[in-house]
């Protein structure tokens, strides 16, 4: 059904950076998008609980991708890569194993749920490029982004296992530059753009993870980009509200503004960086909030 979505939030973009949801909601809105926010969906589990309790994982998972079926939609909307990559997996187990399905649909059935393996999960940056067309957002773009030379951060989540993911290439990832180019900015290659942020590697050993994202950061800053956009949250936290950690641990300054891809197409949109909640981020963006709050 065009333009109508089960909206899965995730509990990062509506919790620890809750602007990204806030900015989610306001281009949907603008591009005439249909969503049905899932507000009883639990988390994912990330990577953690799919590696340490599979079974608990799956059902955990088949009961959000029910709820969303129950709505009579075919389509899940993901603003987060590892949510994207977890439901994906999880939905194409229940397709492809009739029993993994039948034993999901024994524990649903305790709260009246039942899934039929009909819904598909796609993430918002995809959704924007094969749905709605890049094309269309370009008719769309009220205030183009010329004056921003943009590092597209893919991360690791939104392009591997590609048999699980597959839209764009995982070798050459495309998509985030080709939206880039569509709002009229710039976009700017570096070589670190499709790797991990680190995120889960904070926990085991905090020093390491800081200097691997602040690596990226730097990567992409000394390629010319004045700003990152990402399309996951959990890389915005790793690269946002962890960066101050990785200048410590780095022992320099780095300065990188960092933003989610809904805030990005946001600007182009002509939503004030105050509507999309730019103020609210570690690394203020400062040349944005002045240039585009007029």
């Amino acid at each position: 059904m065009a333009n109508r979505y089960a909206y899965f939030q995730g509990c990062a973009a509506r919790q620890s950076c809750p602007e990204l949801n806030q900015s989610t909601l306001l281009v949907a809105k603008r591009l005439g998008w249909e969503l049905i926010t899932l507000e009883c969906g639990a988390c994912t589990g990330a990577r953690d609980l799919i590696e340490a309790q599979p079974e608990i994982a799956m059902v955990l998972n088949a009961r959000t991708l029910s709820l969303a079926e129950s709505y009579g939609v075919d389509t899940v909307m993901t603003v987060c890569s590892t949510c994207t990559i977890t439901l994906r997996q999880v939905n194409k187990m229940l397709k492809e194993d009739p029993t993994a399905l039948e034993r999901s649909n024994q524990q649903l059935s305790s709260i009246g749920l039942r899934y039929n393996a009909t819904v598909e999960v796609r993430h918002f940056l995809w959704v924007l490029i094969a749905d709605y067309g890049l094309d269309r957002l370009k008719e769309q773009v009220k205030r183009p982004l010329s004056d921003l030379s943009v590092a597209p951060y893919y991360g690791c989540h939104i392009l591997r296992p590609s048999d699980v993911l597959g839209f764009d290439d995982p070798n050459n990832p495309r998509s985030l530059h080709n939206l880039i180019l569509a709002l009229g900015g710039r976009p700017t290659d570096f070589s670190s753009q499709a790797d991990c942020c680190g995120f889960h590697m904070m926990t085991i050993d905090e020093n390491r993870a800081a200097r691997h994202a602040g690596g990226l950061l730097v990567d992409a800053q000394q390629q010319g980009a004045n700003v990152m956009v990402t399309a996951c949250p959990l890389c915005h936290i790793s690269m946002d509200a962890w960066q101050p950690k990785s200048e410590r641990s780095m022992k320099r300054t780095i300065g990188m503004p960092v933003i989610h891809v809904a805030q990005l197409v946001g600007l182009a949109l002509g939503f004030s960086p105050s509507e999309l909640g730019l103020e609210r981020h570690i690394i203020r963006p400062e040349e944005i909030i002045a240039n585009y709050s007029a």
